[in-house]
């Protein structure tokens, strides 16, 4: 299973790429919603990881790009530091969401979820 990692934080994408690498999952990274268009006419993933806030395309406008272009595609999960996280998700559509800071357990657990559709 591919898993698109959405997150302009550098130091927050290796993490959440090396983690969900090692549980076995293929990982692509962007560094914002332009990137992650761009690396979308290349690759089909199966959960796409969205940040919400981030320099030249944030999460909302690639989530409605996305949506707009490919329907209901891969599921998207919002990770943010938003004080209201479900709200984020309910804006864009989300499968789920993450709150930042997050334990790895969650990351994985949440993952586990949304690709098997509970």
């Amino acid at each position: 299973m591919s898993i698109l990692v959405v997150e302009d934080n550098q130091s927050i994408r290796e993490m959440v790429a090396l983690v969900l690498e090692e549980a076995g999952y293929e990982v692509i990274c962007a560094r914002d919603g332009q990137e992650a268009l761009d690396l979308l006419a290349q690759v089909e993933p199966h959960v796409i990881l969205l940040d919400m806030r981030m320099p030249r395309m944030d999460g909302r406008t690639f989530a409605q790009v996305y949506r707009k272009k490919l329907g209901d595609g891969a599921p998207i999960v919002v990770m943010t530091a938003s004080y209201n996280p479900a709200k984020a998700a309910q804006d864009t559509q989300a499968a789920a969401y993450l709150s930042k800071p997050f334990e790895v357990d969650d990351l994985l657990g949440l993952i586990r979820q949304v690709e098997t559709g509970q």
